[in-house]
């Protein structure tokens, strides 16, 4: 609890405020972004005093600060539990989010809305749906045909696949999941890049892995060598990357370092997951490198994709691709989560694909568009702040001008707009100095949302507001 909650006592625009309110507003941040979930104990007032090396009054004030605004639950002789406060509800991603946030800008969510192939690709799979309606309906692997359309993808990419080495599941949350489930024991050591993505994180906390990182620089990203040497060192169960475009980064792995990768993790006996969901949005029409699993010759290398990002999230569709022998054993696994995908979104998913040429160009136009005007709107509005302008995907990855993410993302709430701070994509509460803009938004919004974050970013060293405020929901 005091590594999460960092240096609390020195975050800008508490200077103003009690040390009890700014615990409670510290907390309440960690809270906000899912750094801290639901239902969990917190320490004793006596022991996280200790820890914070402040007094026990203090920590008594602050809880019972959060307490009164519905933030804890306390009972006497068993302890402080957190829980959501009246008026919010649990959105999709697991933060929380007010019932009544509707005109906010989200520049939570890495996701665009569907595109106008949607409602047509459904009405052409409920007249497909007829063929289904005499079995059960249970398909753990998928519909044959999406497998299909799927495995034909990964051929056209180089990389010659079957039906047979496709598992569909219910987004590509779920595909990493299963891919744990299955792989990465309790106490398991993992490797994943700082930063990644949130979710990711949140999975492998749950399996209970031992995680260490290999950290991206914000302008160059990967250093092969050290990504190498943390393999060679640390010999993980597991490693998770993220080679397209990656999440938050915006990095694209070259081709070399690919190959070297994998050699790497047959050296050291390392399950490679590389996350594909950006891999169809290249902005800049420059040339893709191979598929990690090009270079895959000992079934290292499991890959898993879905729609959400190129397609729409609100289709939950995904997948695995890994060898015959591991989709068949993460099917059987699979039966015990959720039986199978539905199929009407399967056959939805069968009928998009078809049309993915059309479908992916529109999409990667209106991205650049889109990506091409935060950066104008940053340029303008925070000069002072840098990033590095990705070749593609949905996300800008921002060095601020202080270690001021979390701060700025609450006080960005009081203007409407909902920020992922950059704590949220690392551990242990580093990553202060960044936040992480997505570009899915029309261009519109995202100009008038960097216009108020500068308003508030120019006040916020003189604020003074430890108050509740709104998660920002990551996807």
């Amino acid at each position: 609890m005091a590594r999460l909650l960092g240096q609390w006592h020195s975050l800008p625009g508490r200077h103003r405020s009690p040390d009890y309110a700014a615990l409670a507003a510290a907390v309440r941040g960690l809270l906000a972004d899912g750094r801290l979930p639901l239902g969990v104990r917190l320490p004793a007032e006596r022991e996280l005093a200790e820890a914070l090396g402040v007094s026990r009054t203090t920590v008594t004030a602050a809880y019972r600060n959060l307490r009164e605004t519905g933030h804890l639950t306390s009972r006497r002789g068993a302890g402080s539990w957190t829980t959501l406060p009246n008026g919010h509800r649990v959105a999709s991603s697991g933060l929380w989010t007010p019932d009544d946030d509707m005109d906010m800008i989200d520049l939570g969510v890495a996701a665009s809305a569907a595109p106008v192939e949607l409602v047509p690709a459904a009405r052409a799979a409920a007249d497909d749906l007829p063929r289904f309606l005499g079995s059960a309906g249970y398909h753990p692997s998928g519909l044959r045909e999406l497998r299909e359309a799927v495995a034909a993808a990964y051929t056209a990419r180089g990389v010659a696949t079957s039906a047979e080495q496709i598992l569909v599941t219910s987004g590509t949350q779920q595909a990493l999941d299963l891919v744990l489930r299955l792989s990465v024991p309790a106490g398991a050591p993992v490797l994943v890049e700082s930063p990644t993505y949130p979710n990711a994180l949140a999975a492998l906390a749950a399996r209970r892995a031992r995680i260490s990182t290999h950290g991206l620089d914000a302008t160059t990203g990967w250093d092969g060598e050290l990504l190498l040497a943390a393999l060679r060192q640390t010999r993980p169960r597991l490693a998770y990357v993220i080679p397209e475009f990656q999440n938050p980064t915006g990095h694209l792995m070259p081709a070399a370092l690919r190959e070297r990768l994998v050699a790497a993790a047959h050296a050291t006996g390392t399950e490679l997951v590389v996350d594909e969901s950006f891999v169809d949005l290249p902005l800049d029409g420059a040339e893709m490198p191979p598929p990690v699993a090009v270079y895959d010759r000992h079934s290292r290398v499991v890959s898993i994709g879905g729609m959400s990002k190129a397609y729409w999230g609100g289709l939950r569709i995904g997948w695995v691709r890994a060898s015959a022998p591991l989709v068949q054993r993460l099917a059987a696994l699979r039966v015990g989560v959720d039986m199978a995908s539905p199929v009407l979104e399967q056959l939805v998913a069968v009928h998009l694909l078809a049309q993915s040429e059309t479908i992916v160009a529109a999409r990667r136009k209106q991205l650049a568009f889109r990506r091409d005007a935060l950066i104008g709107a940053l340029r303008e509005h925070l000069p002072e702040w840098r990033c590095f302008v990705p070749g593609g995907g949905v996300t800008l990855w921002a060095e601020l001008d202080g270690p001021i993410s979390s701060a700025l993302s609450r006080a960005a709430e009081d203007v409407g707009v909902r920020l992922a701070p950059g704590p949220r994509f690392g551990l242990d509460g580093t990553l202060e100095r960044f936040v992480r803009l997505p570009f899915t938004l029309a261009a519109d919004d995202l100009t008038e949302a960097i216009r108020r974050i500068a308003s508030v970013r120019h006040d916020l060293d003189r604020a003074a507001r430890p108050a509740w405020r709104t998660p920002a929901v990551i996807a």
